[in-house]
């Protein structure tokens, strides 16, 4: 599973960055409707937004927790501004029509179908709450603050985007205008309809920017982080580069510079095809969840047989056994939806091929864990133990 997690936060990183370099295409049309996007610019958009990302990880990694906080003051006052903004400029929709009234809009057969395809997008927001687990070698009392900051981040940021969906269903207006939008986004036509001034709308739609670029910023030092780990177990090939740190920095420099060379080449699938590249997006999916659904199931093992669990000042308590069977039972749902295609009806070239490259991935890594691996592999916990003598 280690590697299913490397997997799906290195793609997990490309994909960020892609939407934040797509977005930034997306308000140079909105501002100059003659400009005609072209595939490599969006790649070089998202190269730019890769390499901006590891300037931050290593030049001033220093100041990634000022950064972050900063960052963190913006979401708050621009998730207001904006919300604040569409209540009182969008015409509304009738209540009856945004909770009552539901459409098959990818052409699945009914409504259920489409739903359970479609509920992936608001999934997709809510992975990662592993990010700062990769980071915890950083932190003090990470055993205690970790979970409480992973609990605090999802509900807080849960509730934010359920407020705020439920304003862009209300404030929408023509459904197939917005989803047409030049812009590739129909977030930005939504603002431009509202406060029917493209100023005010490029305003907006730079904070949600903005806080898509900053946070592949995360994702470069989460992603980097845990690619340095699972090298330092030898668990993949040239581990002891991938390890290292240089004399001077207190920063992984290889895997950082690892993780925005895949960035870079994943980027370049989008010149030959957009579907192509949302097959990553649905793979970073499956494969952070699988890497859950192992985790959380081994929980459930462990308490349902009464076997010991290792010490630890947070604890779910009794509720914990229900808490992991239910989030077990939810992930393997998702999990399976993650590998559908977009449509009932897909062409070779709009297939989510996302589920080939899982498949070959977990070949390999289960090929070189018994080749060479079984060798050399030394698991964290033996690394902890070594550190301890």
């Amino acid at each position: 599973m280690g590697w299913m997690c490397v997997l799906g936060w290195q793609t997990s990183c490309a994909s960020s960055a892609f939407i934040a370099g797509t977005q930034i295409q997306g308000l140079v049309v909105l501002n100059y409707p003659d400009y005609v996007p072209k595939p490599w610019h969006g790649t070089l958009l998202t190269i730019a937004v890769a390499a901006f990302s590891v300037v931050f990880n290593t030049l001033l990694a220093r100041k990634l927790p000022l950064i972050e906080a900063t960052v963190l003051v913006i979401h708050i006052f621009a998730f207001f501004g904006i919300l604040v903004t569409l209540w009182v400029l969008s015409p509304r929709a009738d209540a009856t029509a945004v909770f009552t009234e539901f459409t098959d809009g990818g052409g699945w057969g009914s409504i259920g179908g489409s739903t359970l395809v479609g509920i992936l997008a608001g999934v997709l927001p809510l992975l990662g709450a592993d990010a700062a687990v990769h980071m915890s070698e950083e932190l003090r009392d990470a055993s205690r603050t970790l979970p409480k900051a992973m609990i605090s981040t999802t509900v807080f940021n849960g509730a934010f985007g359920w407020i705020m969906v439920i304003t862009y269903c209300f404030c929408i207006g023509n459904l197939e205008e917005v989803i047409a939008s030049p812009t590739g986004y129909p977030f930005m036509q939504v603002f431009l309809n509202s406060t029917q001034s493209t100023s005010s709308a490029t305003a907006m739609a730079s904070f949600l920017v903005i806080m898509t670029g900053f946070s592949n910023l995360t994702m470069v030092a989460t992603s980097s982080r845990q690619l340095f780990a699972f090298a330092r177990d030898h668990a993949v090939p040239f581990s002891p580069w991938f390890s290292k740190v240089p004399t001077g920095w207190d920063v992984p420099i290889n895997a950082i510079l690892t993780t925005f060379l895949i960035s870079s080449l994943l980027s370049l699938i989008n010149i030959g095809s957009a579907v192509a590249l949302n097959s990553i997006t649905s793979l970073a999916t499956t494969s952070l969840l699988s890497s859950y659904i192992v985790s959380i199931g081994c929980m459930i093992w462990r308490r349902s047989t009464n076997s010991p669990l290792l010490k630890s000042k947070f604890s779910l308590g009794r509720w914990g056994l229900a808490v992991n069977i239910v989030s077990e039972a939810f992930l393997i749902i998702i999990f399976v939806l993650a590998f559908m295609p977009g449509n009932p009806n897909p062409s070779p070239s709009e297939m989510n091929w996302s589920i080939l490259i899982y498949g070959a991935v977990a070949v390999f890594s289960v090929g070189y864990y018994l080749f060479r691996g079984t060798h050399r592999y030394e698991g964290p916990v033996a690394y902890v133990r070594k550190l301890e003598q």
